[in-house]
């Protein structure tokens, strides 16, 4: 099986084919739900590799989907942890180390194909009345006893701690930027903490120069397919002068005058695309050569790591944890958690308090 993409005029959308060269009939249906729940179709992409996988996996096991039950998720779980991996580990080694899938990697699978068993369930298939890898939690949420769930599988994750930019690597970065509009953009994202999808939807009228702030709209509507992650419109406050110090240069000075489209940041240049909006791709592409200039060629920096940068720092400067989940734009707290975890204030002032202790112990036992 393969996953397939048709381009069209409305955009881009993904199929998944079988052995025979035919559309998969209940994967088109599981497709044509999530984009019914406003899933972009990059993350519909992912659900059909996730379920291709699956698809593999059943035709060597010899199982079908009504045949498949919790008691199968112990060997679906094996059988993912030893698929390779694209990505590779340095090691001191000459050759790196092609890895394995990570436990998030295969916990987002196992979520995937357990949201299409869900789909199945509700479309009525033949054979499939429940979620077999539905989790305790899911079922609770249901009015399931969790003892149904026991044997549904997931693997236990690192939490992993967001990584932030020291203050030297941000000046690295700064310096060899050179071109009006990639400082507005590397501004926005840095001081406003916006993820790199709403920079790029970001229009003309969204910024208010007098109030000193942007708004951050959910939008669709994006040329080259980029959009905004959540649903939740937020307004972001831009007390730094620098930001919007770029933005209004960049408007003034280099975005083409004869553009069309109300997106902020542009191609730019003499060619023929100099009025079409940004992508996502030429604004990786951008930052990775802007790192490689100032000589940060670490995997994680990444222009999301400039948001990371952005929610460190103001955590570290004092700022409370419901107002930095409001200004992230973060749906529960569980996302915003992780920057507590780089700098916890609290637990700083503690240790502190602890060493003062045990430095007048230490020096009344030096006095006695």
């Amino acid at each position: 099986m393969r996953v397939v993409r048709v381009r069209e005029e409305a955009g881009d959308r993904f199929e998944l084919i079988d052995e025979h060269g035919e559309v998969d009939g209940r994967a088109a249906s599981f497709v044509r739900s999530l984009l019914g729940r406003g899933c972009s179709p990059h993350t519909v992409a992912g659900y059909l590799y996730d379920l291709r996988r699956f698809y593999v996996f059943l035709g060597e096991s010899g199982l079908t989907l009504s045949s498949f039950k919790v008691a199968h998720s112990v060997d679906l779980l094996a059988w993912l942890g030893k698929i390779q991996s694209n990505r590779v580990r340095l090691t001191s080694f000459p050759a790196a180390v092609r890895t394995t899938l990570s436990p998030t990697s295969i916990n987002r699978i196992m979520a995937a194909i357990s949201s299409f068993f869900d789909h199945l369930v509700l479309a009525g298939e033949p054979g499939v009345d429940a979620n077999p890898l539905a989790t305790s939690q899911e079922l609770a949420r249901g009015g399931v006893a969790r003892r149904r769930a026991r044997g549904a599988r997931r693997l236990k994750r690192v939490e992993r701690i967001p990584r932030p930019l020291s203050r030297d690597q941000v000046e690295a970065l700064l310096a060899v930027i050179d071109r009006i509009r990639d400082r507005a953009m590397i501004l926005l994202m840095l001081q406003g903490g916006l993820r790199p999808g709403e920079v790029l939807n970001v229009h003309l009228d969204d910024i208010e120069y007098g109030r000193r702030r942007v708004t951050i709209r959910h939008r669709t509507d994006h040329p080259k397919g980029v959009r905004t992650k959540s649903r939740k419109e937020r307004v972001i406050d831009l007390h730094e002068p620098e930001a919007l110090a770029a933005v209004s240069r960049y408007v003034a000075t280099e975005r083409p005058t004869n553009a069309p489209s109300r997106h902020l940041f542009l191609v730019g240049g003499g060619g023929h695309r100099a009025t079409e909006a940004l992508s996502y791709a030429a604004l990786a592409k951008m930052f990775k050569r802007r790192c490689i200039a100032a000589g940060l060629r670490e995997s994680w920096i990444t222009p999301h790591a400039l948001r990371h940068t952005h929610a460190t720092w103001l955590w570290e400067g004092g700022m409370r944890e419901l107002a930095l989940q409001r200004r992230l734009g973060h749906a529960s707290y569980e996302s915003t958690k992780g920057y507590t975890r780089v700098s916890d204030a609290m637990m700083l002032e503690d240790y502190r308090r602890a060493l003062a202790v045990q430095a007048d112990r230490v020096r009344n036992a030096e006095a006695l």
